[in-house]
């Protein structure tokens, strides 16, 4: 029983040694963590700079709160997006929908060699 024991932890030990090397190269999810984070921040910023233009002199809000003012207008931007993405899905199967009864129009009158 132990000798299983110290074989996965010395197991687990030179796996990690590997793995802790790699990790000075920054990944795809790090680079997109940090984006996110940046873009958060960014928004947050100009969140509370927004909002302190609109308010009266000397109450204006803390910068503690751009971080998370940053995160919620992200997301509110990501449900927009989304929104619009959703609206544009049901203009776009119109478009195709009025695109294929034409075509059948067409093929139609062709078949009957109306001109």
């Amino acid at each position: 029983m132990t000798r299983g024991l110290v074989l996965g932890l010395a197991v687990a030990l030179t796996v990690g040694a590997g793995a802790w090397a790699q990790e000075a190269q920054p990944d795809v999810a790090d680079r997109l963590l940090s984006f996110i984070q940046s873009a958060a921040e960014l928004i947050g910023e100009g969140l509370v700079r927004l909002v302190n233009l609109i308010l009266p002199e000397g109450r204006g809000i803390s910068s503690d709160l751009a971080q998370p003012l940053g995160y919620l207008g992200l997301i509110t931007l990501i449900l927009l997006l989304f929104g619009l993405i959703s609206a544009a899905r049901k203009v776009i199967w119109i478009v195709v929908v009025v695109g294929w009864v034409l075509l059948v129009v067409r093929i139609v009158l062709d078949v009957l060699r109306v001109t």
